[in-house]
């Protein structure tokens, strides 16, 4: 497998994610080169990019941050326990296309099908500056990002989520009071579509892969699921949350972002040293209105390991920051308004209307 399709992020998503590794003095030292038909892993099909996004004129795959965040160390700060430090955005799917803004920018159709959640204007042209003009069906209008997903089949039937669904906004790290909202247009990718099954089953973003019913942890989609209207098919992962501080995207889609590791000789969950910037951990919790016989369940990129997702922030800064402050920042378990109901003294960071006050 060629070492350009495999730049890992940190030290924890080295024995999780692909084989091979650039190290991450090869972020800023230079770009690789393009990879070929002949870098595709043997069994998966995967076409190649030809083009970039209009963010990154030298076409090299690195779009830097503007300002860059420097000067910062992973905090070892152990604040006063807070079993919640977390909000949520629901939001419902507006399209499908085989685009990808991220991975095929500028190339309608080149990607498998992905279901699209949010920005209502997602597609391969997308950029940061067309997002934030956009519309979206998140519930709070100040979320214009975009959130995608392979496409779910039933033979040739697609299963698409109904209503909103939950994409959660979390601490990845112990010090939850060091989390910072997302740069503006900051993008990746979250697992891979050529990963293993072994990959996906260790990946460290795997909460409780594909359950329906009382079946949980499969790697595959179960061969059967409870044929009853309370069941769906349902899967949750975990997105990395530290970042570099240096690139909003970088040619492999994930090098600028890793997850958090485990301070020696502590339980404490604390970022990496070549990404000390601590930012939301995504986690999205996905279900989709399929059960009884799944021999004919299919994912757009394959089988169920191909599982994986993208992100692409085109957040009001105002908006989010309220709400990765309020809630965050300060240990609560929110809804979409930013209010916990366990805590109402908290009040909520958005009004009625779901905007900031």
């Amino acid at each position: 497998m060629s070492r350009r399709w495999t730049f890992l992020a940190g030290a924890l998503v080295t024995s999780a994610l692909l084989l091979t590794s650039l190290g991450l003095s090869g972020v800023a030292a230079s770009s690789p080169p393009r990879p070929t038909a002949a870098d595709a892993p043997p069994g998966h099909a995967m076409a190649l990019s030809t083009a970039s996004s209009p963010e990154d004129p030298d076409g090299d795959g690195y779009i830097p941050a503007n300002p860059p965040v420097t000067g910062v160390t992973p905090s070892t700060q152990d604040p006063p326990h807070r079993y919640f430090h977390e909000f949520q955005a629901t939001c419902a799917v507006s399209h499908t296309k085989p685009d990808d803004p991220i991975v095929y920018p500028q190339q309608p159709g080149k990607s498998h099908d992905h279901t699209f959640m949010g920005n209502t204007t997602t597609d391969a042209t997308s950029t940061t500056a067309s997002l934030s003009a956009g519309g979206t069906t998140c519930k709070a209008p100040g979320d214009l990002s975009g959130y995608w997903m392979p496409t779910l089949y039933d033979g040739d039937r697609q299963i698409l989520p109904i209503g909103p669904q939950v994409i959660y906004y979390k601490a990845g790290v112990t010090d939850y009071t060091s989390v910072r909202p997302f740069p503006k247009g900051l993008r990746f990718v979250v697992a891979s579509p050529m990963q293993s099954a072994d990959e996906f089953r260790h990946h460290p973003g795997f909460v409780e892969g594909w359950e329906c019913g009382d079946s949980y942890f499969n790697t595959e989609f179960p061969a059967t699921c409870p044929n009853r209207a309370d069941v769906q098919l349902n899967i949750r992962f975990q997105a990395p949350s530290c970042w570099d501080g240096t690139y909003l995207d970088t040619p492999d889609h994930k090098s600028h972002m890793a997850y958090p590791v485990v301070k020696p000789g502590t339980n404490d969950n604390i970022c990496p040293a070549g990404h000390p910037v601590a930012l939301p951990m995504i986690e999205f919790k996905m279900a989709f209105p399929v059960n009884g016989d799944m021999s004919r369940v299919r994912l757009a990129s394959g089988p169920g390991h191909t599982f994986h997702y993208d992100f692409f922030n085109a957040w009001d800064d105002r908006t989010l920051k309220a709400l990765v402050d309020h809630c965050i920042v300060g240990g609560l378990q929110c809804d979409a308004r930013g209010y916990d109901e366990t805590h109402p003294e908290a009040g909520a960071a958005l009004d009625a209307n779901y905007r900031l006050p």
